[in-house]
């Protein structure tokens, strides 16, 4: 089964993005900052990730880069997801690594969507 760890320090967004990628035929694994991130990266590389950028201990982007740092780092597909909109921050995601991009709040039908661009749907 593909796996996606979803890395966002609100719990309700986890939840709400657990309730909309189960259904697409994921197994869920949910943490609440980067560094976190990096140890289950460290444990089982998932296939994708929706990745928050403003988290507390270890932002989004400083785990993106570490990520694309590593020897199989290039293996999982990165959504960034979060309320950075301005074209700066998108660019700054993409150079980084993002393979995509989604800005909160979302709904089912433009997760869905994104999954599909980056062939995961």
């Amino acid at each position: 089964m593909r796996r996606c760890l979803i890395v966002d320090d609100s719990r309700v967004v986890r939840s709400v993005a657990r309730r909309f990628i189960e259904p697409l035929g994921f197994a869920v694994d949910e943490v609440g900052d980067g560094q976190m991130a990096v140890a289950a990266c460290e444990q089982q590389m998932p296939d994708v990730v929706l990745l928050d950028w403003n988290m507390p201990v270890m932002t989004g982007i400083e785990f993106l880069r570490h990520l694309r740092a590593r020897d199989d780092g290039d293996k999982p597909i990165v959504i960034m997801c979060t309320t950075e909109k301005d074209v700066n921050h998108i660019q700054e995601a993409i150079t980084a690594g993002a393979n995509e991009y989604l800005v909160k709040p979302f709904d089912q039908d433009t997760l869905t969507a994104k999954f599909g661009k980056v062939g995961l749907g």
